[in-house]
């Protein structure tokens, strides 16, 4: 990847002239079904610039899962700058129902009420433990928002580990979305990048918001060739890291103290609970690099850059520091 980056074609990304990224922006926007995409730094601006695309200020709704990156991790971002209202649902390892979505819209028309305007679906499940959307599910949340005219946005950080596990294809997940996007500084393991993808007249105003919010960039192409190179080496790849979460979360099972269902473990992300997760992160620092969620619960993800015998390694670390 690091040869791909040095050998990297590039021009002004501002004025279109990056051939690297332009290709880039090509692969992604036919992965996941849609007409275009621009090259953005990172997946929260994804998310951010989607939300701005989609919210008109004063009042509107966003309807996603409480576990979802918007709620937890993006700093308020969404009302800061797209005046949007964030409507919480508590899905199943962050997977919520067409059901529990009809339940919350409020009546077209309602001055009393935020006006539902966007349902947000996260692939894979970041804070809900790595867990895939069916198709089935996808399916029908869309088919409720087309009804209730609903726009729809796919947080697609971990989209590729979906499509591993499943043999979905991207753009079966994707392409009856309005915006979608892919990360490639997880599992894909570029240094930096993702890319949002639409309608070209949607992607024509998110270059907008990509210049307002400071994402606009010049020789981009150093960075888009390893995002490249991810597509072309490191997808399949991420069987790797499932088995190597599997194998993480069912020693953890027979650990006393630790409460884990490994059949939930579904992709490279492990969420299990002890009596106290801060002190056991503590106790790991040196030799494992966990994150306590809360006051019982801690996360683990497995990755490109963690070889099976750390894994191993791993294993015996939590087996000392919970004895």
């Amino acid at each position: 990847m690091r040869a791909a980056i040095a050998a990297a074609e590039v021009g002004d990304e501002q004025r279109g002239a990056d051939p690297t990224t332009r290709e880039l922006e090509r692969r992604v926007a036919e992965l996941l079904g849609h007409e275009a995409a621009v090259f953005l730094p990172s997946g929260t601006m994804c998310n951010e610039i989607a939300l701005r695309l989609h919210i008109r200020p004063g009042g509107d709704e966003v309807i996603l899962d409480r576990t979802a990156h918007p709620v937890v991790a993006e700093a308020g971002g969404p009302a800061q700058l797209a005046g949007a209202m964030l409507r919480h649902l508590d899905g199943d390892g962050g997977i919520f129902t067409a059901a529990q979505l009809e339940e919350v819209l409020h009546p077209p028309g309602d001055r009393y009420a935020p006006r539902s305007r966007l349902v947000s679906v996260e692939q894979t499940t970041n804070m809900g433990g790595g867990r895939v959307w069916p198709l089935r599910r996808i399916h029908e949340v869309l088919a409720l928002a087309r009804e209730r005219d609903l726009r729809a946005h796919l947080d697609g950080a971990r989209l590729m580990n979906a499509v591993v596990r499943s043999r979905v294809s991207a753009s079966e997940y994707a392409s009856g979305f309005d915006t979608a996007w892919i990360d490639f500084s997880k599992g894909l393991g570029a240094p930096v990048g993702a890319v949002l993808a639409g309608s070209r007249e949607l992607i024509d105003e998110a270059w907008r918001f990509k210049q307002m919010l400071g994402g606009a960039l010049r020789q981009s192409g150093i960075i888009a060739a390893g995002c490249l190179y991810a597509l072309d080496h490191n997808v399949e790849r991420l069987a790797e890291d499932h088995e190597h979460a599997q194998l993480l979360a069912r020693s953890l099972a027979q650990l006393p103290g630790v409460e884990i269902d490994p059949e939930l473990v579904e992709t490279n992300i492990v969420i299990f609970a002890v009596e106290d997760a801060p002190a056991l992160a503590d106790r790991l620092a040196d030799e494992v690099d966990v994150l306590a969620l809360d006051s019982r619960r801690v996360r683990a993800v497995t990755h490109l850059d963690v070889a099976r015998g750390e894994i191993e390694a791993a294993i015996g670390s939590f087996e000392r520091a919970l004895a």
